[in-house]
């Protein structure tokens, strides 16, 4: 009794963060099928921007079509998530081929947007608004 061994599947994973967002992203090999929280891509960004946002990083590179991307994202609002997306496949395409770095940086797909909300300080109603002087 001697089965073959099963075709070990090929996938290669990227994680991306964006403002509070974190998108964990896996690439199959496949026929450009984009799912992400187990929607379709066009049904889960409905704004334009977001969508070209999400799909930079395919779009610079010459394997759009032969990738499937499936995304799970968590936290944040629209342009947070779409901005995870997008550094979560550049990375994910980077361990698919390390030549594509090149490429990939120059159009700042690698680059992680490291802005973030500001903490709220004590004594402030915000993180720099104060509280309103009332004479009387």
């Amino acid at each position: 009794m001697s089965p073959e061994a099963p075709a070990a599947k090929v996938m290669f994973r990227g994680t991306g963060r964006r403002k509070s967002s974190v998108a964990q992203v896996r690439l199959t090999p496949g026929t450009g099928k984009i799912i992400i929280n187990r929607r379709e891509f066009d049904e889960f960004f409905v704004r334009l921007q977001d969508r070209k946002l999400a799909l930079a990083p395919l779009k610079t590179t010459p394997a759009a079509e032969s990738w499937d991307v499936t995304v799970k994202v968590t936290g944040g609002g629209n342009s947070g998530q779409a901005g995870a997306v997008r550094l979560g496949i550049a990375r994910a395409l980077l361990k698919v081929d390390a030549e594509l770095e090149g490429t990939l940086r120059k159009e700042g797909h690698l680059t992680r947007d490291s802005r973030m909300k500001e903490r709220k300080k004590y004594g402030l109603r915000g993180a720099r608004r104060g509280f309103q002087f009332s004479k009387r």
